[in-house]
């Protein structure tokens, strides 16, 4: 792919002629057989072609590229890592079944791993400074993939060196209420290392919220009663079932932000500045290692002090105390303090995103782009490869009939495979940063799949509201697997669901964090994004994500006999997503519902009217000019929606349909404001920004209510709050404004 570095900020004449490069790529075909660009070509939708691909799509050609993918551990960077860069190359430069052009871009990015030559250790220290008890470091070899020379000791990525030593506390999931709980009992944290548990804040913010009290390292493990519905014995675990061995250690990034944290907002390549060391924020401040829960529980069970609270007890088989220090009736001396060595190091490491196109046929400069990370903590057959294995399926047949000449797409489709996600969303956040400018113009929509299948039960798809109507497009039209005739639509709405004002009962589309690659694209290029995956039945498990994410025992074979025997629900993300591409990227109409807006806006309305007024009267601020807003908003998204129709039943000019496609591409744009939340990084959007405050409102206007609440009226604090409520106003009239006749200033 001719994608020459641009840098999408503007760094320059070298950019501007890589710009050059990539205009030319897009807009000049390559070979005889490719028609100029038309853009008054009446291709549509093919339905022949939809029903071809569906009827493609391998579940058994899913499974042997899962079963590659996930033979051996494949870390960012690594040689593994760089072995299947190499393959996804072979196979979108494959003759009969490749794109129009693949290549990989690399950049030069920090990572932080382990020493090989000095393992983090935890261990327990009589009051003589004898070692008397030490955590695993490794985790069990329970079926001869866990023991590799490849295989990564757990580790908190990014949590600095250092070995801390003090008496154990238990702090729960580690949020600051919990730390705030651990005074109220007259606990003084000062010194103390904190046994933590995974869920209820971000693995960094743990560290991050010990630190304010004085803590001096941190221990994070991941209990039963969060991920193995409380079964905890080894007969009960894989490779017995799908739950958790008790040695299982989830890995992970503790940085707060993403991309590569030397470059903030600018691409990590040869030309760009880089920080010094000592002036990045976002890594944990103290000393932090994860560990499985069998030391957990050696740990935990042997706890003195009072008892915990109960929505703090787990599933350990004893009841928690929270310290400080061992109980003199334990396994160890009252006096015996925990000590934390980390040895963690920062490289700079080369990163690799792969990037493969096909060409649009008559808008080669519209995008409909497909993305999945590649890069994993150890074998990851779930995470990612699940969805690796369904984009080189999608891939392949897309690229098939590509070669045929029997099929090329209205716009252009480009396929990614993102590096080092596991560190903090780096490969696709240097993509973006690298190519702001040209993906903001001219990208439709972007599509995720990370995980492809948690579980085999239902579809799971977050996504902004635009998005929805495609995906419940497509779903409708494709079987949903397992016995019956239930199309993954109904399938979906047996287990997520929700009741529409416009609709009536409909499956729920969740939102968008930032837990995946379509963060930087949602929230910092504002492109209407989705994300899509098979998951588990909610009411049958408790488990806050599959049981081995992130461990050595996430593995081919736990996804052959547990996750999903057959490889059926790989193979409906796969038509699901396919379906969804063909749409994007074929359809005349961008089939884009921007009215579908209106309901989130007005359920937003509505609760900062419910929960928000009374407080804001009292403060003398209105909510008049937001009502009006969102009114505005309705009313233009009604009237194009009536434009769309009208130009749908006659035979449009062409360029008018661009016209108007170009608006609904445009809309989630509006809604960026990049000093709307100076606090956060890449968060521009103000729709979708992490909100912190209760109201399940416009997270802006949430977040400072929240912060302003115990403060007198004149403060800085409520002067936010009318900063945060001016932000949105103006955003919601600029989506109303972009969505009028383009004629209409």
């Amino acid at each position: 792919m001719q994608w020459t570095k641009v840098l999408g900020l503007g760094l320059g004449a070298a950019a501007l002629l890589g710009l050059g490069i990539i205009l030319g790529h897009f807009a000049i075909p390559k070979k005889a057989n490719s028609p100029a660009p038309s853009i008054s070509a009446p291709q549509d939708l093919d339905l022949e072609i939809l029903e071809t691909v569906m009827g493609q799509l391998d579940a058994h050609r899913i499974r042997e590229n899962l079963r590659e993918l996930s033979r051996e551990p494949h870390l960012a960077s690594s040689p593994r890592d760089e072995d299947l860069v190499q393959l996804l190359l072979q196979r979108w430069k494959d003759p009969e079944s490749g794109l129009d052009s693949a290549e990989a871009f690399t950049y030069e990015v920090l990572l932080s791993f382990p020493s090989q030559e000095q393992p983090n250790v935890v261990d327990i220290v009589g009051p003589t400074g004898d070692i008397i008890h030490s955590c695993h470091r490794t985790e069990e070899n329970v079926t001869g993939e866990q023991g590799g020379p490849d295989v990564i000791q757990p580790y908190a990525a990014y949590a600095p060196s250092g070995n801390p030593q003090g008496l154990l506390v238990y702090a729960n999931h580690g949020t600051e209420d919990d730390f705030k709980e651990l005074q109220t009992q007259g606990i003084k944290l000062e010194g103390t290392i904190a046994l933590t548990r995974y869920g209820g804040v971000g693995r960094g913010d743990k560290a991050v919220n010990a630190a304010k009290h004085g803590v001096a390292g941190v221990l994070v493990y991941t209990d039963p009663a969060d991920i193995n519905d409380g079964l905890s014995s080894p007969s009960e675990t894989f490779p017995n079932s799908w739950y958790l061995p008790p040695s299982g250690v989830e890995r992970g990034s503790y940085y707060k932000y993403f991309g590569d944290p030397l470059t903030p907002y600018l691409p990590a390549i040869p030309s760009s500045f880089r920080l010094d060391l000592a002036n990045v924020s976002g890594f944990p401040p103290i000393p932090t290692q994860p560990i499985g829960f069998q030391d957990a529980r050696d740990l935990l069970c042997n706890l003195n002090g009072t008892s915990a609270p109960t929505t703090w007890q787990g599933a350990l088989g004893c009841h928690y105390r929270l310290g400080p220090g061992f109980r003199p009736d334990g396994n160890f001396s009252a006096d015996s303090q925990v000590n934390v060595s980390v040895y963690n190091r920062l490289e700079l490491r080369n990163s690799s995103n792969v990037l493969g196109i096909i060409r649009g046929a008559v808008e080669p400069d519209r995008y409909v782009l497909y993305g999945n990370h590649r890069d994993s903590w150890v074998h990851g057959a779930v995470d990612p490869s699940s969805g690796t294995a369904v984009l080189l399926e999608l891939s392949r047949v897309l690229g098939t009939l590509l070669k045929k000449g029997t099929w090329r797409p209205r716009r252009s489709i480009v396929f990614a495979s993102w590096g080092a996600e596991e560190f903090g969303l780096i490969g696709s956040t240097e993509f973006t940063e690298e190519f702001f400018n040209k993906l903001q113009e001219r990208t439709v929509a972007y599509i995720n799949v990370d995980i492809a299948v948690f579980a085999n039960a239902t579809l799971r798809v977050q996504g902004t509201p635009p998005v929805q109507s495609v995906v419940f497009s497509a779903t409708k039209e494709i079987r949903s697997p397992g016995p019956g005739d239930l199309s993954i639509y109904d399938n979906w709405i047996r287990y997520f669901n929700r009741s529409s004002p416009v609709y009536g009962l409909v499956p729920s589309l969740g939102s968008l964090g930032a837990g995946s690659d379509y963060a930087p694209f949602i929230h910092f290029l504002g492109i209407s994004s989705m994300d899509i995956a098979y998951t588990y039945d909610r009411s049958k498990t408790s488990a806050r994500i599959y049981p081995t994410y992130h461990t050595a025992f996430d593995t081919f074979d736990y996804v052959d006999k547990f996750l999903d025997p057959g490889f059926s629900s790989h193979q409906a993300v796969a038509r699901t997503a396919g379906s969804i591409i063909l749409r994007l990227s074929d359809s005349f109409f961008l089939p884009l519902k921007v009215s579908d807006y209106s309901e989130t806006l007005r359920s937003f309305l509505q609760a900062a009217q419910q929960d928000l007024g009374a407080l804001l009267e009292q403060h003398s601020i209105s909510l008049g000019p937001l009502v009006t807003a969102v009114e505005k908003f309705e009313a233009e998204a009604a009237a194009l929606g009536q434009r769309i129709s009208m130009l749908q039943k006659g035979s449009p000019d062409p360029l008018q349909v661009r016209m108007l496609n170009d608006q609904l591409m445009l809309l989630e744009r509006s809604f960026l404001n990049p000093r709307a939340f100076p606090e956060e990084r890449y968060y521009s959007h103000v729709l979708w920004a992490a909100r912190t405050g209760s109201v399940a409102t416009f997270p802006g206007l949430s977040n400072a209510c929240a912060r302003a609440n115990d403060t007198a009226s004149g403060s800085e604090a409520w002067a936010e709050v009318q900063r945060q409520l001016s932000i949105v106003v103006t955003a919601l009239e600029g989506a109303a404004a972009t969505l009028r006749p383009v004629a209409d200033l």
